[in-house]
């Protein structure tokens, strides 16, 4: 029987919004081909079955026609991004990106989500993940646990604000690591911050 894996694909994160393109879809379609087995997942990304002797080519294939390839799983997700409907410099395009090749796809605990607003508007609803980014002006802030599913549902609260942008990866993936060190088996972010607390986490950013 043949050997089965998967991979996660996500859209290009650009202005206007994450969107896979239709010249995008039909290359999935016949990357793929027809018996794969393809989920849309509330990560924004799809999870793609395919025969793990093609993985190489498939994975090859997919980033050729500009899409990302990130492993699945227990892994930070791909960034979440808004739309950056105040423009491509204000809203922190290139951040954006930077941030997501940092964070996508390091194993974690439990998986990770990590949202990004290019402005108070919050569009990508930054606070319902467990690691939220707001651009204020030339400034980021930093939200933790939040958790957008079930009777627990609740937003993340304010960790640490006027950060630059040379400070915002470096004080993300501290976290990230800090979580990865000191989860309690399969923990799940929110209750991890609730229980190392805020006044713990601040200081991991201040490291």
């Amino acid at each position: 029987m043949e050997e089965k894996t998967k991979i996660a694909i996500a859209p290009a994160i650009q202005v206007g919004g994450s969107l896979f393109t239709p010249e995008q879809l039909a290359i999935i379609g016949t990357i793929v081909g027809t018996d794969a087995k393809i989920e849309m997942t509330p990560f924004k990304q799809l999870y793609i079955e395919i025969p793990l002797e093609r993985r190489e080519f498939i994975m090859e294939e997919l980033q050729r026609a500009g899409l990302e390839v990130h492993p699945t799983g227990f892994v930070t997700k791909s960034l979440i991004a808004c739309n950056f409907c105040k423009g491509a410099e204000e809203a922190g395009l290139d951040t954006a990106k930077e941030l997501n090749t940092a964070i996508a796809g390091i194993e974690t605990p439990t998986p990770i989500r990590v949202g990004y607003a290019g402005c108070a508007l919050g569009t990508s609803e930054p606070l319902l993940k467990e690691i939220g980014v707001v651009k204020m002006r030339d400034r980021f802030d930093i939200y933790v646990g939040g958790e957008a599913k079930g009777l627990k549902a609740s937003l993340a609260k304010l960790l640490v604000s006027g950060l630059s942008e040379a400070q915002l990866i470096p004080v993300i993936t501290r976290l990230i690591d800090y979580y990865k060190l000191n989860a309690k088996g399969k923990e799940k972010f929110n209750r991890f911050v609730d229980r190392i607390t805020l006044e713990q986490l601040k200081l991991i950013c201040q490291e």
